[in-house]
């Protein structure tokens, strides 16, 4: 295997090829491999699996990846990097390349085409600017995925396993554990990477629920009740969800729902655990 994870490496081949970095497109390689070897270590690949690669850079953790996994499926937006990858993955016929916007990628008929119908692993350095996007669209789009192993801003990952009650904790928090079990496996300073972000990041492991944690009747309702909860902050519960215009319920009837649940009607959502939010969903459905 080439050193790719090598800084020297890595700059020789982006020199080769004349390689320009594409800030729209959230660019950074990992040149660290203490990290990768972590990242790895998280994912706990096996010959039988297949991985979900998204933004294989210039193939660095590719090559590590398609030497744990049976199978690889890297998906990357940049056109320029393309000719990058048949050099560096040209020892790897276990390993496709796929140039496209993973938000764009049917990954349910990739999973039928490639992998029988079983789930993938997820295994990447993501974009900071769209991580939110990709992962809820993972989750929510019933894609058969196990686990999603990723690289992440560190404020990030910390929200994702954030409890009620604190500053980050939000929408974000509550989407992803009621997917999956969150877990930060390493914080990674700035210098891990080439170029250099501006943030601190960290690696977080996803592990996705067989089930979910909560019983929900309408799950569009309690998302459209978490949303609206933190969407206004500073407002009370109540006032929040009347305020809002995906929320078709009285004052009257929020009110109802919160005393029966044993709710402050002065209560703020960030203090709501998921329970909460799915028993309070449950009642409005019922009326």
């Amino acid at each position: 295997m080439a050193d790719l994870i090598n800084p020297k490496k890595t700059i020789e081949v982006i020199q080769k090829y004349e390689f320009i970095f594409q800030k729209k497109f959230g660019q950074n390689f990992l040149i660290d491999s203490y990290v990768m070897d972590k990242i790895l270590a998280s994912a706990a690949l096996k010959k039988e699996d297949c991985v979900l690669e998204i933004g294989p850079g210039i193939g660095t953790m590719t090559q590590a990846l398609a030497e744990q996994a049976g199978q690889v499926i890297a998906v990357e937006i940049d056109r320029n990097l393309i000719p990058i990858l048949s050099e560096t993955l040209a020892q790897y016929p276990n390993v496709t390349v796929i140039q496209a916007d993973i938000l764009k990628v049917d990954i349910q008929k990739l999973a039928q085409e490639q992998n029988q119908n079983r789930p993938f692993k997820v295994v990447a350095n993501l974009p900071y600017y769209i991580t939110t996007p990709i992962i809820m669209s993972l989750f929510e789009g019933n894609v058969p995925v196990d686990s999603i192993t990723v690289m992440v801003q560190k404020e990030v990952a910390e929200r994702m396993k954030e409890a009620p009650g604190s500053k980050e904790y939000g929408a974000l928090s509550l989407a992803v554990q009621y997917y999956a079990k969150p877990e930060i496996v390493a914080n990674v300073p700035p210098n891990c990477f080439l170029p250099r972000p501006k943030v601190g990041s960290a690696v977080i492991r996803l592990t996705r629920h067989k089930e979910p944690p909560v019983k929900v009747l309408d799950e569009n309702l309690m998302f459209a009740l978490i949303h609206a909860s933190f969407q206004q902050r500073r407002k009370t519960l109540v006032n929040g969800l009347v305020n809002s215009s995906n929320i078709g319920y009285t004052k009257g009837q929020i009110q109802a729902a919160l005393e029966a649940q044993n709710l402050s009607l002065s209560i703020r959502g960030e203090t709501l655990s998921l329970q909460q939010f799915a028993d309070l969903s449950n009642y409005l459905r019922k009326m």
